[in-house]
């Protein structure tokens, strides 16, 4: 038995350039108007909905396959969906003029189609040619550097409620041949949409891409487009051992500490959560930036209060965050330098070190602690949120690739590994430490004194 009425099964497979599929039929866009068709309807919680791989009619797609019946339905388009839900979901009645039942022929398209594209895989292997997983991770670089560049023009803004080639790259002062390719480039990869000559924007583009909406992450994306300009000195920082790249200039800060807030709004709440925060009074977050950790332990902990040390021209920005929260009364700031700023011995419940071990050697790392550690009052608590490596250092991938971005962008930053912090901790004279496993890339280390 099934425990939804109905189970929907929309294939997303993507294959390689030229090779028929659902997913370069459309069927992403089915499958999003397939939720929101059953949100809007009050029935995402009888309809079960979850993409699939290769269900092997894939010059019919796209597919859907629904249960507990095993209905085929085949060549949707957004504009189906809505029959689909209001017809067999909510009355039980079958779509018919969609369905495929001829079911003979559909399984020897299967058997055909399974060994057309075997005999491609192995033509292709025994001709010695790259595999398309492989192939499309080294050109990885080019739907971001497009993205990142109409990021750059502010492309998204300029769309505004849509606008043909020519309209856009009027706004966004670019050759119209140029702007034109781009576009279409962007139209590709989901970002836009396109019809007759007109461009507007896809709803995940408008949402955060566009200047002005409620969740605009443009100006935090813009670290990125700082990023790719220190990675394009990757081979030359490989061989020196250390950053190459030009020290940034005052303009990256905005930024940075824009794309800093973007990312630790998502998370800080439940960090606040699994570190448990109740009965704090007060805290110490060492570069504190935006200020969105001190904001998510204060609103957890109504006793706590928070000092940010961070540099002058950050705290200029993290005063304006803390004032929009409410909490100016709550949370203080003060200009220095983690390293070297005085500390109070014995003052603080929790000192809070958020992304920021990855920026320091081992040996600043340690020192970093240290400094904690004299802070604390006893069974204080230091919280280390970072990029934590397993023992070997290869996974989780994320926090592999980023050591390497801290070697394009610092002097001797990387990530590290949970022995390493156990080992750093344990020297600075805590008395326990533990990992806290957390959704995302960053984990936790808790240490008490």
């Amino acid at each position: 038995m099934e425990p939804y009425r109905y189970h929907a099964f929309v294939c997303t497979q993507e294959k390689g350039e030229g090779v028929p599929c659902c997913a370069a039929a459309g069927s992403f866009t089915v499958l999003n108007a397939l939720h929101r068709e059953l949100g809007a309807k009050a029935l995402a919680e009888e309809v079960q909905v979850s993409s699939c791989g290769c269900l092997g009619v894939c010059d019919s797609g796209p597919v859907m396959v629904v249960y507990p019946e095993g209905d085929w339905y085949t060549k949707l388009t957004p504009n189906d969906v809505g029959e689909i839900v209001s017809s067999h979901f909510q009355r039980g009645e079958k779509v018919a003029r969609l369905l495929r039942t001829d079911y003979e022929a559909m399984k020897a398209e299967m058997v055909d189609h399974h060994h057309r594209y075997l005999a491609m895989l192995q033509g292709k292997d025994a001709a010695g040619v790259l595999p398309d997983d492989v192939n499309e991770m080294i050109r990885g670089f080019m739907p971001s550097r497009a993205t990142l560049t109409a990021l750059e023009l502010d492309v998204f803004t300029a769309i505004g409620e849509g606008g043909t080639a020519k309209q856009i790259a009027g706004k966004i002062q670019a050759a119209v041949r140029a702007t034109e390719m781009l576009l279409n480039a962007l139209v590709s990869l989901n970002l836009l949409e396109k019809r007759d000559g007109v461009y507007t924007n896809a709803p995940v583009a408008a949402r955060f891409f566009a200047e002005g909406t409620a969740d605009s992450a443009r100006r935090a994306q813009l670290h990125t487009v700082n990023m790719w300009k220190r990675w394009s000195t990757l081979t030359d920082a490989v061989r020196a051992g250390t950053t190459v790249a030009p020290k940034p200039d005052n303009g990256s800060v905005e930024p940075f500490i824009a794309a800093m807030d973007h990312n630790a709004r998502g998370r800080a709440r439940a960090v606040a959560q699994a570190v448990e925060v109740t009965g704090a009074r007060q805290m110490l977050d060492l570069g504190g930036g935006s200020g969105a950790y001190s904001i998510a332990f204060a609103k957890a902990a109504p006793g706590l209060h928070s000092e940010i040390v961070d540099a002058p021209e950050v705290l200029a920005l993290a005063n304006d965050y803390v004032r929009k929260a409410g909490l100016a009364d709550r949370i203080s700031t003060r200009a220095g330098d983690m390293l070297s700023v005085p500390l109070e011995a014995g003052k603080y419940d929790l000192v809070l070190l958020a992304a920021i071990c990855h920026m320091f050697s081992s040996e600043e790392n340690k020192q970093l602690i240290e400094r904690a550690y004299a802070a604390l009052a006893p069974k204080g608590r230091l919280v280390i949120s970072d990029f934590v490596l397993e023992a070997d250092k290869t996974a989780p991938r994320f926090a592999a690739l980023f050591a390497l971005n801290m070697l394009v962008g610092t002097r001797a930053g990387s990530s590290y590994s949970e022995p390493e912090y156990a080992a750093w901790l344990k020297e600075a004279g805590f008395a326990e430490s533990k990992r806290v496993r957390m959704p995302g890339p960053a984990n936790l280390m808790i240490a008490t004194k």
